[in-house]
């Protein structure tokens, strides 16, 4: 079991900011809920460096000096940290300057979206203490036991991301890894944009005209509710509500009675009026403020190509020992076929190793083959025969 302290005042979290800092790396995580809220409700943050492994506790002081370690200069360790960055820059007002994300890296290795506990038994040879992954972590005073499971969260971090990197150095592959935590970094984290809430409708890619019009209008307005009440969209109203308002919009309070899924606890106070008006709204609203889904289909004639990319993708990926979701996904091979210049296939180390050989295939510079042994090549169709499979050439 790792040790660690428990900080909950303001004077040792200044400390504990000014000696992580001067640090080269450090590693970081937290314990969130969203269960019930619209945003979500940061419960501990664990904090390891050379020094130790500290357990910061948000209820007792404020984590926003947590951006000075965050905005330094060291590179800071996260598993799966996706969702960590969206916590931390809302409760730190920052993100990292420098992000090495274990199980990113850890897809160049072959992993698949491992856990924690995987990677660490099978890279490291450790086994996290065993704990309750679903536990309240709001309560306080913690146990015992789940203390001791969130510092194991961030004590072997760093550990481990010296062993990935050292095994990334000999493949040759720690730029790819580093290019993609960069990218991660990047991503937006903004909340939902109102007016395209409506695309999580099930039924949003078969609205057509006045439906669709209604829906952007209603969901939107359901959005900003839930966020300025911070509870989750479907508490303010249902889905299956939206999409019936939409297909039909009442006018008055005698219809919104009539909607399906929408009973009287949904139209408590202002309710009523609001969304009577957002309906109101909706059926005004000009083509030019419209936001519909943006198409994943492809031109039908590069369908073919697609499934047969993907299959060469999954083929690269096992020869190369990638995961192969860090490769090409389905979609992002819709996309660059499309032409979207933002397609994770059109830039860096991606685009010349799956990127530049799809372009081959389409304009017909390769073809695809077995090779003899079971695998699929791409043949080089305007010069001597040529396979794009690095490791068996």
């Amino acid at each position: 079991m790792a040790d660690f302290e428990w900080v909950d005042d303001g004077a040792r979290l200044a400390e504990l900011v000014d000696e992580v800092r001067m640090g080269p790396a450090y590693a970081v995580d937290t314990e969130f809920h969203r269960e019930r809220t619209y945003y979500p409700r940061l419960a501990l943050v664990q904090v390891a460096w050379s020094g130790g492994v500290a357990l910061v506790d948000p209820q007792a002081v404020s984590v926003a000096p947590l951006a000075g370690v965050l905005e330094g200069p060291g590179v800071a360790v996260l598993h799966a940290a996706d969702q960590d960055l969206e916590v931390l820059d809302r409760a730190c007002g920052a993100v990292p300057t420098s992000l090495f994300d274990t199980q990113l890296a850890a897809g160049f290795m072959g992993f698949s979206s491992p856990s924690l506990v995987t990677l660490l038994e099978r890279v490291l040879g450790v086994r996290l203490p065993k704990g309750d992954r679903l536990s309240d972590w709001t309560r306080r005073p913690l146990t015992a036991g789940q203390q001791a499971y969130a510092a194991a969260d961030v004590a072997h971090l760093l550990d481990l991301r010296d062993v990935i990197v050292a095994e990334l150095d000999r493949r040759g592959r720690r730029m790819w890894a580093e290019q993609e935590c960069t990218e991660l970094l990047r991503r937006p984290r903004q909340p939902q944009d109102p007016d395209t809430a409506w695309w999580r409708l099930k039924e949003a890619r078969q609205l057509r005209g006045t439906a669709c019009r209604v829906a952007q209008a209603v969901a939107a307005w359901r959005e900003r509710r839930a966020a300025r009440l911070d509870i989750l969209p479907r508490f303010v109203l249902p889905d299956l509500a939206v999409a019936a308002m939409a297909h039909r919009p009442p006018l008055d309070e005698a219809g919104l009675h009539e909607v399906r899924g929408l009973d009287r606890r949904y139209l408590r106070g202002d309710v009523t009026a609001e969304l009577l008006a957002a309906i109101a709204a909706g059926l005004d609203l000009d083509d030019s403020a419209l936001r519909v889904p943006v198409s994943e289909e492809v031109d039908r004639r590069f369908r073919p190509a697609v499934a047969l990319v993907s299959a060469w993708v999954g083929q690269l990926a096992a020869d190369l020992d990638v995961d192969p979701a860090l490769l090409a996904t389905r979609a992002d091979l819709h996309a660059f076929l499309r032409g979207d210049g933002t397609a994770r296939l059109a830039t860096g180390w991606r685009n010349e190793l799956v990127g530049e050989p799809v372009h081959d295939l389409v304009d017909g510079r390769a073809a695809l083959a077995f090779d003899g042994r079971g695998g699929l090549v791409l043949e080089d169709r305007s010069h001597s025969a040529r396979s794009h499979h690095p490791e068996r050439e």
